[in-house]
This record gives structure tokens, C-alpha cells and sequence, in this order.
């Protein structure tokens, strides 16, 4: 079984969404090692998270139906894996 680190770039639907719902929210689906928002454009902010996962769970197939799943998410882009 090998484990991925993931960070994930996580739009919010608009800029009224509150970020720290959508924080609440991954740490209660995710094993989040990291979170954190990062500047887009015009006060629009995205949120920045980095989990751990395994080929096991499915890798970042089971992380992204998880995210998926969030409310108040426009999109979500993988930005960066890693095998550990």
C-alpha cells in the first residue's frame, strides 16, 4: 500500500462563500495535513488543502468524489501529488 500526498486548489462558488464553512467541511471528510487560502483576484479567494491518501482508498479518485460532495464549491483542481 503506498500513500499520495494531494493539494488541492478549491474555488468557492463567489466571493460571499464562507471559506471557513468550506474548512470546517474538509476536515471532517479528509485527513488534512494543511489548509490555507491563497488570493485570486478581485477579493476572491481560494482554499488551499493537502491530504494524504492511499492507493488503497483510491487514490485521488476517493479524495476528489469527497470534495466533490462539499457545498459551495465552484471547482477543484489537483495541483500537486506526490508518492511517499
Amino acid at each position: 500500500m503506498g500513500k499520495i500526498s494531494c493539494v488541492y486548489k478549491i474555488m468557492p462558488e463567489d466571493d460571499e462563500t464562507d471559506l471557513e464553512k468550506i474548512k470546517d467541511q474538509l476536515r471532517e471528510e479528509l485527513d488534512v495535513e494543511d489548509i490555507g487560502e491563497e488570493e485570486v483576484a478581485f477579493g476572491l479567494k481560494a482554499v488551499k488543502v493537502s491530504t494524504i491518501t492511499t492507493d488503497e482508498e483510491g487514490g485521488t479518485d476517493a479524495v476528489e468524489e469527497k470534495l466533490e460532495d462539499l457545498e459551495g464549491i465552484q471547482s477543484i483542481e489537483l495541483e500537486h501529488f506526490d508518492k511517499l
